[in-house]
């Protein structure tokens, strides 16, 4: 018997969605829709855990409950209640719409939409059970409703904690970048465990450490849990165990690499070794407490991936231009590096003395942030006489 198929969502920052086509396709998925936000895939109930266990840049993956469109709360219930809940939700299921959010459409309320589609998914429940009371004292199945000029998407959150939560970062900087917007950054340059790779200002060390678990092959998801491993009635338990055997036939943290992270901050340096050892990559990296006017390195074609201060972490926001000076000054020294920046500072280029070869906006959650790219000429073939 063939098992069933699902249309799957997995959200991402706005501006990403390529990256995580790519990932999703490596996998070996079919695109359904690119979107502002957000990649559809179909596959089966393997497909949800292995989304899980390896996608380095979704915020979490959804199964898709169904999409349709309402102007009024009655349209939304009868729509609602029109969806096939039963062959998602088991009698005992707990469910609730858990967020609600709504874009340039006549249904805005988050509470009001959350409430009247949980009346509708109840009535349709008690239906299609016979029953008069659904005792929701199973497993927790929670939802995710998107409305976008008018169409509501509704996705069943098999995720759970969203995934930038790998379980490694226990001590946070004051103004970190999640783990899933680091490895996509990383992912949008030519980097590889081959190359060199310095940050800076690393905080928490958060760019290093999603480096090293590329390097090692380690999936993002080997050390955590999911909400959906409840979910038998959809998904059979021995779909997530295959994924994490592969996930774990797949790691080489034996593999050598040059990844280093420095902070003007010495407990900061010390809270992103402790991460560094949650995640299983301490040994591949070389933290070290320094400023960035000190920034230097003997080898050439490496790269600085990096997110600066820019204005959150320094209180006084006059230290920018010669940080960023600094940081330019630092990098015109290091011969045929490239550079990767990500800021919400706007000065970059002037302070830096330099034009971004490429420039990219990202949204950091709901900061319009710039992801600076400095071109470096590219390494020559090995056996060429250079040294790499």
């Amino acid at each position: 018997m063939t098992e069933p198929t699902f249309e799957l969502i997995a959200p991402c920052h706005f501006g990403l969605e390529s990256v995580l086509k790519r990932e999703i396709t490596d996998l070996g998925y079919e695109i359904v829709q690119v979107e502002d936000g957000k990649v559809t895939f179909r596959g089966d109930a393997g497909a949800i855990c292995r989304a899980n266990v390896f996608l380095r840049m979704a915020e979490r993956v959804l199964i898709k409950a169904g999409s349709f469109r309402a102007t009024s709360f009655e349209e939304l219930f009868q729509q609602t209640k029109a969806i096939s809940w039963e062959k998602l939700l088991p009698p005992d299921a707990k469910f609730w719409v858990k967020k609600a959010n709504s874009i340039k459409s006549k249904l805005f309320s988050p509470s009001d939409i959350q409430s009247i589609m949980k009346k509708a998914m109840v009535e349709r429940m008690r239906q299609a059970y016979r029953t008069a009371q659904i005792p929701e004292t199973g497993s927790s199945y929670p939802l995710r409703v998107a409305i976008y000029k008018d169409i509501v998407t509704v996705g069943l959150d098999t995720s759970g904690d969203s995934l930038h939560k790998r379980g490694y970062r226990r001590l946070t900087s004051r103004a970190p970048i999640t783990e899933t917007l680091a490895a996509a950054l990383i992912m949008l340059t030519p980097w590889n465990r081959d190359r060199i790779l310095v940050d800076p200002f690393c905080g928490s060390g958060t760019f290093p450490i999603e480096a090293a678990l590329m390097a090692a092959n380690i999936a993002p998801g080997m050390n955590r849990s999911f909400l959906a491993e409840d979910w038998t009635n959809l998904i059979p338990r021995r779909a997530w165990y295959a994924a994490m055997d592969e996930a774990a036939r797949l790691v080489d943290d034996t593999v050598s690499v040059d990844i280093q992270g420095y902070d003007i901050d010495g407990e900061i340096i010390r809270a992103a070794r402790a991460n560094a050892e949650a995640a299983g990559v301490a040994h591949m990296i070389h933290f070290q407490q320094r400023p960035v006017s000190e920034l230097s390195h003997p080898k050439k074609y490496g790269f600085l991936i990096t997110n600066p201060p820019y204005g959150e972490r320094l209180e006084d926001k006059e230290k920018l231009p010669e940080l960023y000076t600094q940081l330019g000054e630092r990098f015109r020294n290091l011969d045929s590096w490239s550079a990767y920046i990500i800021t919400a500072y706007g000065d970059v280029e002037r302070d830096m003395g330099r034009k971004a070869d490429r420039n990219r906006k990202i949204y950091n959650g709901m900061m319009k942030t710039y992801y600076y790219q400095f071109m470096g000429p590219k390494p020559p073939r090995r056996g060429s006489g250079d040294t790499v």
